[in-house]
Order: C-alpha cells, then structure tokens, then sequence
C-alpha cells in the first residue's frame, strides 16, 4: 500500500496541535467540498483525502500509530504482538527485522502454513462535513454524497442540529482482506438565522410594537418561520419585553414526524419620531393629565 503523508494533506508540520488540525481541517474542508465543486472530480479527490488525513490525525491513539508505524498504521496491534512473539522465540534477542512493513506481509500475506492466513480487517472510518443554512433543515431532504468515488443518497432528517453526528454504517473504506467497511460519520455545520434563533425546537423572536397598540391594544401580524403569517391579539398596556408562546409553531423535532417545538415572540416597543405640533401638544397634555392623577 502507498504511504500517504497525512500532515502534507492537511498542509500542517508533524508538530501541530490538535487546534492546528482541526482549523486546517475545516478551512481545506470548505475549500473543496462536493458542493461546491460539483463538477471537479480533483476537488472531490482532495475532500475525500483531507477526510482521511482528519480521521487519522485528530484521534490521538490513530495519530500515534500512524506516526510509528506509517502506512501499516491500522494493523499496529497486530505489528506489536507478532514483535514480541518473534522476540520471545528468539530468547529475546534481537532476531527481529525492523521493516515492519515486510515482516507483516510475511505474516499475513503469501507465506506458508499457518502463517497463510489473511487477517481480516475493519476498513477506516470517514469524516464528512455538510453545512446548511437554518431554512435548509426545517424540512427533511435527500442528499448525493460522493464518497471513495461512490454516491451515496441519504435522507436528512428535519430538525438536524448545528454540531450534530450521524452514522451511516458500512459506507467508510474498504475491509481489509475481505473484512467489513468502515462507516461515514457526518457532521452537521448549521448557520445561524438572521430574525429567528433557535435552541433545541424552540424558536425566538423580537418584533417590533409600535406605542398606540402598545397601550391601547389591538392585532399584529407576525412572521412565523415557515413563510406563513400568524395573527396575534396584543392585550392593552403591553409592556417592552413580553413574551407571547404559539405552541406547536417553532422548528421540526428530530426524527418525530408531526411534533414542533414553540414559537417564543419578544415585543420591543418603538417610540414615534418626527412628531408633529400637533401630537406633541397630545402628548403635554397627556403628560398633564397622568401627573395630576397622582
């Protein structure tokens, strides 16, 4: 197997930390991700190494094999004991050749007898990043992902999480001598709304009330996050800061079909500018009137 120099794919020195990692990850990420070359195939080869390279490097016990023993990496367990069994038959001398590499072929490719043998191995798992915007994941929608060169279509369930991990079992690299795939761990990347923030199903908003309904009461229209527009009664004498909850009208519950969170509206109250003479008199005179009161 060709040695593959996971720190040159990752553009970072053998010495970087696990912070060095994960920024060159996420940043070589962007840069060739699927979706944003859908037509350039050496892109696509790059997301696909720089998936790899991430895999290895940022689990520190994968790092550590990788580091000792190269390409042989995923087998180092195996390495390590058939060295100490080999030391142990040689009394503990030093009978045992350093090219790991070779002896493992040795052991588990064309020799004789019992070492005939091919071990089976568990294929490496990969890691894949999907960035979305809010609006992107409030409805469930299919996906084609390119994976190893294969497409793969998976469903994205309504209500995915900013930071949230699914695993697509089998879909990672290739077993070993015939033994099981690895499998595709996608991490969901989720930007923030620009009117609604959302935490878990709930969803927040802050609208805008303006002084006369405020006090006097009346109807507002309010946007609901679905496109649709909700109609709300505003109770007299509200005051900046009130919460009103629409149940049932905030973001889709993961993987329950139906079920949604609730709608939390904030009321802000704007005072009128520009008055005119007019209104300014109003007002003195219902300043006079609230003094004298009390």
């Amino acid at each position: 197997m060709e040695f593959i120099d996971y720190y040159k794919t990752l553009e970072i020195s053998k010495t970087a930390s696990d912070a060095d990692i994960k920024a060159a990850y996420r940043k070589l990420a962007r840069k060739n991700h699927p979706d944003l070359n859908p037509n350039d195939t050496k892109a696509n080869k790059k997301f696909q190494e720089i998936n790899e390279a991430n895999e290895v490097l940022s689990d520190p016990e994968k790092r550590k094999k990788y580091d000792e023993y190269g390409k042989d990496w995923k087998h180092a367990d195996e390495i390590k004991k058939s060295k100490q069994q080999q030391q142990t038959y040689n009394g503990g001398g030093g009978g045992f050749s350093d090219d790991f590499s070779d002896f493992f072929s040795s052991m588990y490719g064309e020799g004789t007898g019992s070492r005939s043998k091919r071990a089976k191995f568990r294929g490496q798992d990969l890691n894949a990043e999907l960035h979305f915007e809010l609006k992107d994941v409030y409805r469930s929608q299919q996906q084609t992902l390119t994976v190893n060169g294969k497409n793969i279509r998976i469903t994205i369930p309504a209500g995915v999480e900013n930071g949230q991990i699914i695993k697509i079992p089998g879909q990672g690299s290739a077993g070993g001598n015939g033994g099981p795939n690895g499998d595709l761990y996608i991490t969901f990347s989720i930007t923030n709304h620009p009117v609604f923030k959302r935490e878990g199903s709930n969803l927040y908003i802050t609208v805008d009330l303006n002084l006369y309904t405020a006090i006097l009461g009346g109807d507002l229209l309010v946007d609901s996050f679905d496109g649709g527009k909700v109609k709300l009664k505003v109770a007299p004498e509200t005051q900046s800061g009130a919460k009103v909850k629409l149940k049932g009208k905030g973001f889709p519950v993961y993987k329950k079909e139906n079920e949604f969170g609730d709608l939390y509206i904030s009321y802000l109250i704007k005072l009128p500018t520009n008055l005119s003479e007019k209104e300014k008199e109003l007002f003195t005179e219902l300043s006079k009137l609230r003094n004298n009161g009390n």
